[in-house]
């Protein structure tokens, strides 16, 4: 298939396939005799991973990385990499939940504040 009928098929731009093309994330299309380049469905699959990792958070570097591991390796780098996107995201949800009470307890203290009859122009 034509870049197009894969970017139409998969969802993305062109020139995003042709980006994945030169970083690496996907193999180079081979070319029809009119220049054109050419994906076979492997293409469509292997953009469709890229997607899935992005939509997990994961950079195109170690989406990149992981993809270009086989075998036990492959498994290996897989789970290596989702283990530490799951710490990622506790940590964020840890950070989040700290901003989430700082600005619980400040609300009050501009309400009690405001109840006071005095203006808050200090947290």
């Amino acid at each position: 298939m034509k870049i197009g009928e894969l970017a139409e098929r998969s969802g993305i731009a062109a020139s995003a396939i042709r980006y994945y093309e030169q970083a690496g994330l996907m193999p180079k299309a081979e070319r029809g005799t009119n220049g054109y380049r050419a994906y076979g469905d492997s293409a469509l699959e292997r953009i469709n991973l890229i997607q899935i990792g992005q939509k997990l958070g994961f950079t195109l570097e170690a989406i990149r990385a992981v993809m270009a591991l086989e075998g036990d390796a492959l498994h290996e780098g897989l789970m290596k990499n989702l283990d530490a996107r799951l710490q990622d995201i506790d940590q964020m949800m840890q950070s989040l939940a700290e901003q989430r009470t700082s600005l619980l307890e400040t609300k009050a203290q501009v309400q009690a504040t405001w109840e006071r009859g005095e203006c808050p122009n200090s947290l």
